[in-house]
């Protein structure tokens, strides 16, 4: 079953990958959403310049490796000339560098290759709000990499953060996505969800990576 946004509008989303045998079927698995319309399938970073330009598009589902012009400077060009479109990478490479350079460029979500529909439709679902999801193994590395080049200054958290709202940002700092912060807490996911868009916005936290340095950098992870 799908589980629609909490309006009624649909998203409007492209799909891009280099690999046909990859791209239509998955284009057409996302279409099946009722909240979902794949208005564009782009075989490399120009095509998705180029699908974006011709509009209106919220999300595009970016693979990282395409001739041409790669998912990372398709999502950098993206980030700078349509700020209004989220970026979901969805790629086989899950190693540092890709991880960092992709996130860096300004994509809102990350998800491995492996991950499934449900998973594929809700990070689309996230972006589109303005909320970053990344894959479990993905969350993981970003953790290793930020607690093995801490900064050099740890930004303090406001003091108008509620316990409860420090305790989540403990749990992202962790890795946890927010339904197991859900159930760690015996709370709803909504709840999580209004807890998390609170703390980003009082402690000015762009997204779910800024999120998990915040909370190294305060020692809560």
């Amino acid at each position: 079953m799908s589980e629609p946004t909490q309006n009624s509008q649909r998203l409007r989303v492209i799909v891009a990958d280099d690999q046909a045998a990859v791209r239509e079927p998955l284009a057409a698995v996302l279409g099946m959403a009722e909240d979902i319309d794949v208005v564009a399938a782009a075989a490399d970073g120009t095509e998705v310049l180029a699908a974006v330009a011709a509009g209106p598009v919220d999300v595009v589902l970016m693979d990282l490796r395409m001739p041409v012009m790669d998912g990372t400077e398709a999502t950098r060009r993206l980030t700078e000339e349509h700020p209004e479109v989220a970026v979901v990478i969805l790629t086989t490479f899950a190693d540092d560098d890709s991880v960092l350079a992709a996130l860096n460029a300004g994509a809102t979500g990350y998800l491995t290759k492996n991950a499934g529909r449900q998973d594929i439709t809700r990070a689309i679902r996230a972006a589109a709000a303005g909320q970053s999801v990344l894959d479990r193994e993905v969350q993981n590395r970003l953790l290793r990499t930020v607690r093995t080049k801490p900064p050099a200054s740890a930004q303090p958290l406001p003091r108008d953060i509620t316990p409860r709202e420090r305790e989540v940002l403990t749990l992202i700092g962790q890795g946890l996505p927010n339904r197991a912060i859900a159930e760690k807490l015996f709370i709803s996911e909504a709840t999580v969800k209004t807890h998390i868009n609170n703390l980003f916005a009082k402690a000015d936290i762009k997204d779910r990576a800024d999120a998990v340095r915040r909370a190294l950098g305060a020692g809560l992870a």
